[in-house]
């Protein structure tokens, strides 16, 4: 039977420079293939919706913001994608790559998607007017958020996406920074209690 478990990471458990400061709540998976992908971000759609939407979190209502690390080719568009299309994004979602942001439209929800893989200055980020974007409520996640370091927001949750060693497997790891995102965590155990193929 598999599970998930939300642990306390121990200081200098995983690259600082990739995630946020160890000691907060971390959520372990693993994606075997691209269906285990898919799975995480239509539960984590859920949860967000749910969380999004609850007076009292941390951030103004209907807002979150998620970080996402990992190498060139680690999944962190693909994940992007399927979790777009679970929160009901139609059509083609392009990579914003060369665009820097995609703008997606829901009902009652605007979601931002941004890539700063080709800043070279964090100063890029204030320049490009995103302070606006990153103000006002709806969704955004941002790809290479270490690029316009110093200048984002906390994020709610990072997500640490880790290409395993002579394999295909992904090893995951989303860390809560802000009670809304702990929120996320706890809701995405919760809906994942069945245990589905490519959790640990």
């Amino acid at each position: 039977m598999t599970h998930v478990t939300i642990v306390s990471s121990p200081a200098g458990a995983l690259d600082g420079s990739q995630l946020a400061p160890a000691g907060l709540p971390e959520l372990t998976l693993n994606w075997p293939d691209e269906n285990a992908c898919a799975h995480m971000a239509s539960q984590l759609a859920l949860a967000l919706r749910s969380q999004m939407g609850s007076s009292g979190s941390s951030g103004a209502s209907g807002s979150a913001y998620i970080e996402l690390h990992g190498t060139l080719g680690a999944g962190k568009t693909t994940f992007t994608r399927h979790l777009l299309r679970a929160l009901g994004v139609q059509g083609r979602i392009k990579s914003p790559s060369y665009a820097v942001v995609e703008p997606h439209e829901l009902p009652g929800l605007a979601i931002h998607h941004f890539d700063f893989y080709r800043f070279n200055d964090p100063q890029e980020w204030e320049d490009a007017g995103f302070r606006d974007l990153f103000a006002a409520p709806g969704l955004k996640l941002a790809e290479w958020p270490e690029k316009a370091a110093g200048l984002l927001p906390v994020p709610d949750l990072h997500i640490l996406i880790e290409v395993a060693p002579s394999s295909d497997q992904r090893a995951v790891r989303l860390r809560a920074c802000t009670p809304l995102g702990e929120a996320a965590l706890l809701a995405l155990s919760s809906l994942d209690a069945s245990g589905a193929p490519g959790h640990e």
